[in-house]
């Protein structure tokens, strides 16, 4: 009975983790039109209105302007096209900040963020960091800096419903993200650690006062090439 049970535990884990591979090389080539945390969200919503409305559009890395990815770049993960998936200088930081800060600060890089925004649900378990480290390996691996880049400025959380900065540009700015600016990406950026809570439309003052900071880290950093080699 015991041999059974292993050896049917070995089989769905391998199945599993063949699984995993698959659906990571799958989606290095199509676009992802839903995550666990799109579907969160709209179910929130449909408990206070049922037609609440989800606001994303896929567009591919060369329709969405060289502006907003150095924005997120500068503002998120400066290291993002040198460093293999993990910023162990920023963790280490972050540890020790933490243990005097009241609220912890993260240290996740864009290809932790993507990991878990496609693959994996809300929540903090050590279940969920380690499979979070799985998944950042395999597409650093798989799909690329391009790719998680590109999935990144799809996907990310840029306001209420609002999803991936195609959809924050048309719902905000009134234009496609191809046309954005300096100033209008970097205050995308700038509200991405909580689009809950700050707003891209109303911005406040510590808003406008990111932004200010993300659009000189952009040029510090050297403006678009400094992501020409990725």
């Amino acid at each position: 009975m015991l041999n059974t049970v292993y050896l049917y535990t070995i089989r769905i884990f391998i199945w599993l983790f063949l699984g995993s591979i698959g659906w990571v090389i799958v989606l290095k080539y199509i676009p992802v039109w839903v995550t666990p945390l799109v579907v969160s969200r709209k179910l929130d919503a449909m408990g206070d209105d049922k037609s609440a409305k989800v606001y994303k559009k896929w567009r591919s890395l060369d329709e969405i302007s060289r502006e907003a990815a150095l924005a997120v770049v500068a503002s998120e993960d400066q290291q993002f096209p040198v460093h293999w998936g993990f910023d162990f200088d920023e963790i280490q930081d972050a540890i020790k900040e933490n243990k005097t800060r009241k609220r912890p600060r993260g240290a996740s890089t864009i290809s932790q963020q993507v990991a878990k925004n496609v693959f994996l649900w809300n929540g903090r378990s050590y279940i969920r960091k380690g499979l979070e480290v799985y998944f950042t390996v395999l597409i650093e691996l798989i799909w690329g800096k391009k790719r998680i880049l590109e999935v990144y400025l799809n996907v990310a959380e840029t306001g209420p419903l609002t999803f991936g900065v195609e959809a924050a540009s048309q719902r905000y700015y009134g234009h496609t993200a191809k046309l954005l600016s300096r100033d209008e990406a970097a205050r995308i950026a700038a509200v991405l650690p909580n689009p809950i809570k700050f707003s891209i439309q109303n911005p406040s003052a510590y808003i406008l006062r990111r932004t200010r900071q993300i659009s000189r880290q952009m040029r510090a950093l050297g403006g678009q090439k400094y992501l020409k080699n990725l």
